[in-house]
């Protein structure tokens, strides 16, 4: 079974001379091609808005903007493996943040306010606050994995469904408003610059990659998530508990969405309930775009960074040109659907061979 799920996706070197220039083209599509296109939308921004695109601060903006995306999108490569989808991941970290804010407000009491107009509250209770948001969406991630695993509920429909209850949740417990009582700690702290001059927002985005990549290729559990992913009867029989890794799979996507929850409050100063709407497209946009196949069993870390990076600069790119917002949705839809028709090329390519 093992030399089974390690052959998904690969071919003889015999296979492929056989295919001949498909095959390569295949190849060339799903791989370097997307570092080349973050390349061509940088240069392209660049000479259209040189001062503006490539400043120091624009360049700044769009990492620290990339940060809390690569966070979500390291949860969502691994559902994704495991042929699943989390379409509530913007959702939950918008719940997440709620929690997180309410929480620390209620410890923080009548403390003198900060220059955010919030409290001067103490680390230990932005501690509490952080955990209170990644334990808030673990668990929102793990009843996603207890419904596709145990009730055996599609995950598309089982994410549309959490996005729905957990958006609405955070607005039943705002009452629909922006809970803007952020302690000046978390946004002055985790917001700023840290070591190397670099933004504290990009060393956990960076850290979070890391532990990801380590998790999802040098252990047991990563060898776990390929095997359900290429195929789940296969895994099933070789003795892995499926519905226990789909659990912790999409409760790590929830759990990381918490995280990118604090990495919001702390970037914005805000809960920005209506500022998540399309992060799952975006997430699920990059991590296809970085490899990942839309049907499991293959994908990696590395890509995703690579492909986090496209909607960024794109949206952002955008922004500095002036183009109106209505048509970066537009563009943001006809790259996901690029993504995915480059994921057929390949899973085609693979049948063959």
């Amino acid at each position: 079974m093992n030399i089974g799920w390690r052959k998904i996706g690969t071919a003889s070197s015999d296979v492929a001379a056989e295919e001949g220039a498909p095959r390569d083209w295949s190849r060339l599509v799903g791989g370097g091609w997307v570092f080349l296109l973050l390349i061509a939308l940088i240069a392209i921004f660049t000479i259209l808005r040189p001062t503006q695109f490539g400043s120091s601060f624009n360049l700044s903006n769009i990492a620290v903007n990339a940060a809390i995306l690569l966070v979500l999108a390291v949860g969502q490569t691994f559902v994704m493996i495991a042929a699943g989808v989390d379409l509530s991941i913007g959702a939950v970290l918008v719940f997440s943040s709620v929690v997180a804010a309410r929480v620390m407000l209620m410890l923080a009491g009548d403390q003198g306010g900060g220059a955010y107009g919030t409290t001067n509250a103490s680390l230990g209770v932005v501690v509490i606050g952080a955990v209170a948001a990644i334990l808030s969406g673990a668990l929102w991630g793990a009843l996603n994995g207890f419904l596709v695993a145990v009730a055996r509920i599609p995950p598309l429909i089982v994410t549309l469904g959490t996005l729905g209850m957990a958006l609405g949740g955070a607005q039943i417990l705002t009452g629909g408003i922006d809970v803007r009582a952020v302690p000046e700690l978390l946004v002055m702290g985790l917001g700023g610059v840290g070591l190397f001059g670099l933004p504290n927002l990009v060393q956990i985005a960076v850290l979070t990659a890391i532990l990801g990549a380590i998790v999802l290729h040098l252990t047991r559990f990563g060898v776990h998530v390929y095997a359900i992913g290429s195929n789940s009867e296969a895994a099933r029989r070789s003795g892995i508990r499926i519905a226990q890794r789909l659990i912790v799979i999409y409760a790590i996507s929830g759990g990381l969405a918490g995280v990118a929850a604090i990495m919001s409050l702390a970037r914005y100063g805000t809960t920005t309930i209506a500022g998540h709407a399309m992060d799952n497209l975006a997430t699920i946009s990059a991590v296809i775009l970085g490899g990942t196949s839309l049907f499991g069993g293959t994908g990696s870390i590395i890509g995703t960074v690579i492909g986090v990076f496209i909607p960024i600069v794109l949206l952002n790119g955008f922004v500095i040109i002036g183009i109106p917002p209505f048509w970066q949705t537009v563009a943001m839809g006809a790259v996901l659907i690029i993504s995915v028709f480059t994921d057929q090329l390949k899973r085609r390519a693979r049948e063959r061979a």
